[in-house]
């Protein structure tokens, strides 16, 4: 207990009652004896009241001191209860308080915590930007996808151009960007301004969406109804044009008609084999998504694809080679798709293999460490043909893609083919694995998954 205090709240007290005692004695007004013993009573009342009130507010002191050090749950019980009723009350109501606003801020820091969680694990980068353009923070899919170079993000022109707007105008702002570092990408970058500014002193949140698949299927969209329209125009042209050959210059030439309804007969063959194969790659992209069920016997499959391409190889005079290894588990598959898929290979094998050729078809087992670990089954065309130039071979099974257009269309092919094998293959959760040298032939593998076993009812 601090002594000042003490006697100037002793002093406070008394002062007035003790200074009216000694004007009566001074002034002869009361007699000194009794005048003296009630100045002693008033101080020493002065002195026990003072006693308690110090004590009390120091008590008080003490609780707003630990209320302020959140430590306020032993406050007066570790040095004692206040004396004086409003005094105890005002402790009370601090010590309810100080509780209040603990359990509050605990309750704030679980709140931020689970922001920050939340931005950390959100799936598009996000960055935190301080009133200097600065980077505050930035949140896991952030530092994943650009890592060092977040500072060379923030320095793309366009970009600059976003923040700058966005801090001067107070509003959001958005810009799509083509991104150079770590890989090339399209991004769409939005910028929020923070009002009032982030308890870290964030004063804007930029986020950076990928948009690279987006675009690249709608440019694989635009070209898919550009090709489309240009497979379907040209055979229709011919068609029209011999329709008005036939309805005019030749209407009274036998000959000619016969020579020109073969044409005509051609092309709208070809049509409907384009239309077919649209169909196909429709119906098999809206199930690629689920994954076959049935147990196929690929054998069984090659046996049939063989004998239905007898007339075809013997016409061109193609050695056509089964090699299936001895007892090949059944794979999980769609068998009409698969009988797809290989009526797609062996007949691209034929069709630009050469005059009197050789076409190889292999089932086997996987070699280990070129496909994957699980169990499955390889099925493998290959051909002696010219082979493919390597620039050519990653864009094999895009649509309409053609090596050589010219000889495609000539032999009959859509450029349809190798782009329904894919997604087949994709929906049986298998590979295609595209291999070829110019002047040796190319080679089409497709690695399918073995089917679990079924359980036998007892």
């Amino acid at each position: 207990m601090r002594p000042g205090l003490l006697l100037t709240t002793m002093a406070a007290i008394s002062g007035v009652p003790a200074l009216v005692l000694l004007l009566l004695i001074a002034t002869g007004a009361a007699e000194p004896g009794p005048a003296l013993a009630g100045l002693a009573v008033v101080l020493l009342a002065a002195a026990a009241l003072a006693l308690v009130w110090v004590w009390d507010i120091e008590r008080l002191t003490e609780t707003l001191r630990h209320a302020v050090m959140e430590n306020s749950l032993a406050l007066s019980h570790a040095a004692g209860a206040p004396r004086l009723p409003p005094i105890e009350r005002i402790t009370r109501a601090i010590e309810r308080l100080a509780r209040t606003l603990a359990a509050r801020a605990i309750q704030v820091e679980h709140l931020l915590r689970a922001t920050e969680t939340i931005v950390d694990r959100l799936p598009d980068p996000l960055l935190v930007l301080g009133a200097d353009r600065t980077i505050r923070r930035a949140n896991e899919a952030a530092r994943a996808d650009f890592g060092g170079d977040i500072q060379a993000v923030l320095r793309h022109p366009g970009l600059r151009v976003a923040i700058d707007r966005a801090f001067t105008q107070g509003s959001a702002e958005t810009a799509d960007l083509t991104l150079r570092v770590p890989v090339p990408r399209e991004v769409r970058a939005s910028v929020l301004m923070m009002d009032p500014p982030l308890a870290d002193g964030g004063r804007a949140i930029l986020v950076l969406s990928d948009r690279t698949r987006e675009r690249a299927v709608e440019r694989m969209r635009a070209d898919f109804v550009a090709n489309a329209s240009h497979e379907l125009r040209t055979p229709l042209a011919s068609l029209m044009g011999f329709i008005d050959t036939l309805r005019g210059p030749a209407a009274d030439d036998p000959p000619a008609q016969q020579r020109f309804l073969g044409i005509m007969a051609e092309q709208a063959e070809r049509m409907n084999r384009l239309i077919d194969d649209l169909l196909s790659l429709s119906r098999i992209e809206l199930t690629e998504h689920q994954p076959p069920s049935d147990r196929v016997d690929v054998a069984e499959v090659l046996h049939r694809i063989a004998a239905a391409f007898e007339p075809r190889v013997a016409a061109r005079n193609v050695q056509l080679d089964l090699d299936l290894a001895e007892g090949l588990p059944l794979v999980t598959a769609d068998a009409d798709q698969l009988e797809q898929v290989l009526q797609n290979l062996v007949d691209n094998a034929v069709k630009y293999g050469p005059q009197g050729g050789r076409v190889r078809v292999v089932a086997k087992l996987p070699l280990a460490g070129r496909w994957p670990s699980r169990p499955g089954v390889v099925l493998s065309v290959t051909d002696d043909g010219p082979g493919i130039p390597k620039a050519h071979v990653p864009r094999l099974t895009e649509r309409f893609y053609r090596v050589d257009k010219g000889r495609s269309r000539n032999a009959g092919g859509t450029g349809l083919g190798l782009a329904i094998v894919k997604h087949i293959v994709n929906r049986h959760r298998g590979q295609l694995l595209i291999e070829s040298e110019e002047g040796k032939g190319s080679t089409f593998s497709v690695w399918l998954p073995v089917a679990a076993e079924r359980e036998t009812a007892r």
